[in-house]
């Protein structure tokens, strides 16, 4: 108020914003809105969301990261979640729904020690501390697992898709996980690296979901160039071009003054004797199959025809490459530089018909680089689902085979960790020591999610949980099909070590920096946050 009682405006009449008590309930409660919505979603027992967009788009789905890129949030708290989630998806490819579990629990358990008048600044510090910790415990229970040990790779593969709509199938997508990820690592350093991005994921509705395969090379969607040409070559030898295999134009503005049609001739068979010429010094080579990205000219195109060669011409550079790594093929930019050490090699190039649409299969590549899954399914919303699960499952082999470690699943880890924090709890003095409390506590609650969503006895599987953990079972999780609490490294329900460790460093950032705020104000570009929502 100024001197003579009128209101002085700092911010433009009309800004919204929360300060102090109000702003930080307001935070917590959106994050657990969000959190609840997906936590229905965790384990084998979890239910599916039905996502409609506002084009009437059906997408049915559990993956916590596709449902909460697919939510329309607007409340900043609510975002900040969705980032989690893109941390998890970015870092792990799994995970999300466990990360943002955790969030929206530490963000109650921080609303609870506000309650008891711990000052915010301590509840960070405390969850700091215990994230600390929690990663530690979580490394010193972790077992090695190495490159050549498939048993274990496969058994990480089967536990990310206990939880998918295609658990009928997944110890077969388990096994073609581990055979492309196999397929395209690479020892960089002494250290095991896999690029996913070299795993081509081909999508096509018909057949059923066990006509998913794994092509150790390539699945391009188009056939040869012409239909006089071959549809099988075996023992294929293969040239990538990527420039055209036609007349080359001027670089700039040419003008060609013809006076007689002789000149009209000899000019159009100087043409066509350039094309006859690159094409043969191709062939003398021994290719017998020709990958262009760029155009083919008619003349070369009709000489590759009657010469019995597979041709295909205007393919992506990223095809191109995925060529290259697949068969061990050069990429060439001049069709007349070519040698026979630049071609690549398959046992069959063959055209096949998928659904009426012809497509062209490189298979049988030697030690190929780049590989491609292609997958089946009765319908769309079944091919779309089916690709989330493959990638659920692609991203666990990779981080088991990058890092060497795994944990045991089904909550068995996150109980071990809530154990040894309330022991490190007690060493540790001030108030701190409540907020370590109330992080392990918040721990608990992935175990307890699980046996809710697969309608146990919450109370009862966390007592026994926690009896077995304390006689010395770091492996005892909640086995949802039974309803008992059993040794999981046994049932063999297994996960990476990066999971654990990004869901426990995302959710305590994401808690610590919602706990800190105490104004939320519109900024000069936006209208403020939204309201709460009274659903």
């Amino acid at each position: 108020m100024g001197a003579n009682n009128n209101p002085i405006y700092i911010m433009r009449e009309g800004n919204n914003s929360d300060r102090g008590r109000d702003a930080k309930n307001t935070n917590v409660q959106v994050a657990r809105v969000i959190s609840d919505a997906i936590k229905t979603t965790l384990g084998p027992r979890g239910m599916d969301k039905m996502l409609v967009s506002s084009l009437g788009d059906v997408t049915i789905t559990n993956d916590g990261f596709t449902i909460l890129t697919e939510v329309d949030v607007q409340h900043p708290a609510a975002k900040m979640l969705v980032e989690v989630a893109k941390a998890m998806d970015e870092e792990c490819g799994d995970g999300t729904t466990t990360a943002v579990l955790l969030t929206g629990e530490l963000l109650k358990k921080s609303q609870e020690l506000s309650e008891s008048k711990i000052h915010p600044t301590v509840i960070a510090r405390g969850y700091g501390m215990a994230s600390k910790k929690a990663i530690e415990v979580l490394e010193s229970i972790s077992r090695p697992i190495g490159i050549e040990d498939r048993k274990s790779l496969l058994n990480i593969a089967r536990t990310s898709m206990m939880s998918k709509a295609v658990v009928g199938v997944r110890d077969m997508l388990a096994e073609l996980s581990v055979d492309a990820t196999k397929a395209i690592s690479e020892k960089v350093g002494g250290k095991t690296v896999v690029n996913l991005g070299n795993i081509s994921i081909l999508k096509k509705v018909g057949g059923s979901v066990v006509d998913t395969s794994l092509i150790m090379g390539m699945v391009l969607d188009k056939g040869p160039m012409n239909p006089d040409m071959p549809k099988k070559v075996e023992k294929a030898k293969i040239a990538l071009i990527t420039s055209a295999l036609e007349m080359k134009k001027t670089q700039v503005d040419a003008k060609i003054e013809i006076d007689d049609p002789t000149q009209m001739q000899a000019f159009l068979e100087e043409e066509e004797k350039e094309q006859r010429d690159l094409v043969e010094g191709l062939l003398a080579t021994g290719a017998n199959v020709i990958f262009c990205q760029k155009g083919i000219g008619d003349e070369a195109r009709n000489m590759l025809s009657r010469k019995g060669i597979y041709a295909m011409q205007k393919l992506k550079a990223t095809d191109m490459a995925m060529l290259s790594k697949a068969c061990g093929a050069n990429l060439v930019g001049d069709p007349a530089h070519l040698e026979k050490d630049d071609l690549g090699h398959a046992d069959l190039v063959e055209a096949r018909k998928l659904e009426e649409v012809e497509m062209t299969f490189v298979t049988g590549c030697k030690n190929p680089k780049a590989v491609t899954i292609l997958i089946r399914g009765g319908t769309e919303h079944v091919v779309s689902e089916t690709d989330r699960s493959l990638d659920d499952s692609l991203n666990v082999v990779r981080l088991a085979m990058e890092d060497g470690r795994m944990n045991t699943g089904a909550g068995a880890s996150a109980m071990e960790i809530s154990l040894r924090l309330k022991e490190y709890a007690s060493s540790v003095s001030g108030r701190e020591q409540i907020v370590i409390k109330a992080y392990a506590e918040a721990m608990e609650s992935i175990p307890s999610t699980l046996a809710a969503n697969a309608g146990l006895d919450v109370v009862d599987i966390l007592i026994a949980m926690r009896s077995a953990h304390a006689n010395g079972n770091p492996d005892a999780g909640v086995n949802v099909f039974t309803g008992k609490v059993e040794d999981m490294w046994k049932m063999n329900i297994i996960e990476p070590f990066r999971i654990g460790k990004q869901a426990i460093s995302s959710a305590t950032d994401t808690a610590i920096m919602l706990i800190r705020i105490d104004d939320v104000i519109a900024s000069k570009g936006g209208p403020g946050p939204a309201p709460m929502s009274e659903e």
